[in-house]
């Protein structure tokens, strides 16, 4: 990973098309528009009450159902729909988009998706992958905010094929929001956020499906009796299934590395039960003990 990243460059857009005006689509929008960077805020999406509502919270100025009708004239297009609808989309309308446009995204994975967009976009057009790592467990426009991105990361993934200059301007884009911005791998970027993204929601998830199962065998209400150890533990998985089930089939590879991993210290911490070894529950609460006191 490379240190941080900084650019001194003022940026202004005539027109920013917006693909997904969920909470992280409809707060870059509502940045976009307070902070005077576009002139124009374009909203693309299926849900018509949901385009409304960005429109009535400030995320867009104007909204379009159909992206064909968004794209043309618009000098950066944010890609912020799930993972699984990039090609589609720009199979659809990438034509359209003028020479010299920049595309982005924010999904949470970019490995090989990162190399397919690429191969999608026309001749000069520019990709730059970007991951803002903030959000909440609840999701759309409703939920947005102009401090999302405050002091969070965010982590821009160029190839030998990205532009240098839409390579500073997405920078720009995302510091001027309050982000603090670094630069990654594509597939780095996946190895490492598979461990501490995709990993704990597959954690929350499988905890919860488990605590449903132990629910049918009808002794008592179990989540009744939960206190704040169960809602830290699982917060993230009220999170989006769509989303989130794209996320892993795009990570699949180091996903199953990592759940193997989780699984061999799952099985060790039954193995310890079952012997009634004290010592070792106590070593190897300590040692994750240790680990997470490290954890900002």
């Amino acid at each position: 990973m490379n240190g941080r990243t900084s650019t001194t460059m003022t940026i202004h857009f005539k027109q920013v098309a917006i693909v997904g005006v969920g909470l992280i689509g409809g707060s870059m929008g509502m940045i976009l528009k307070s902070r005077g960077l576009a002139d124009r805020v374009v909203g693309v999406g299926r849900t018509l009450a949901n385009l409304e509502l960005a429109v009535q919270r400030g995320a867009i100025d104007a909204f379009e159902r159909d992206p064909k009708a968004a794209v043309p004239g618009t000098e950066l297009v944010i890609l912020a729909a799930h993972v699984e609808s990039y090609a589609g989309h720009l199979k659809e309308w990438g034509h359209l988009l003028e020479p010299g446009t920049i595309v982005s995204d924010v999904g949470s994975v970019k490995g090989p998706l990162v190399g397919q967009v690429e191969s999608l976009v026309p001749a000069g057009v520019h990709f730059v992958g970007a991951h803002p790592i903030a959000g909440k467990e609840s999701s759309g426009v409703g939920e947005g905010s102009v401090d999302l991105f405050a002091n969070a990361l965010c982590l821009v993934t160029p190839t030998a094929n990205t532009d240098p200059l839409a390579l500073r301007t997405v920078q720009h884009v995302w510091e001027t929001m309050g982000a603090v911005v670094r630069s990654i791998d594509p597939f780095v970027h996946d190895w490492i956020l598979g461990a501490v993204s995709h990993l704990p929601h597959v954690a929350a998830f499988a905890l919860m499906n488990a605590l449903t199962d132990l629910q049918e065998r009808g002794e008592a209400d179990l989540l009744d009796y939960a206190g704040g150890g169960l809602r830290d533990t699982t917060r993230i998985a009220a999170a989006s299934p769509e989303m989130w089930r794209d996320i892993f089939l795009w990570n699949a590879d180091n996903l199953l590395t990592m759940t193997e991993a989780m699984e061999k210290h799952l099985q060790r911490f039954k193995a310890l039960i079952q012997a009634k070894d004290a010592p070792g529950l106590a070593r190897e609460i300590a040692k994750a003990r240790e680990a997470r006191q490290r954890l900002k």
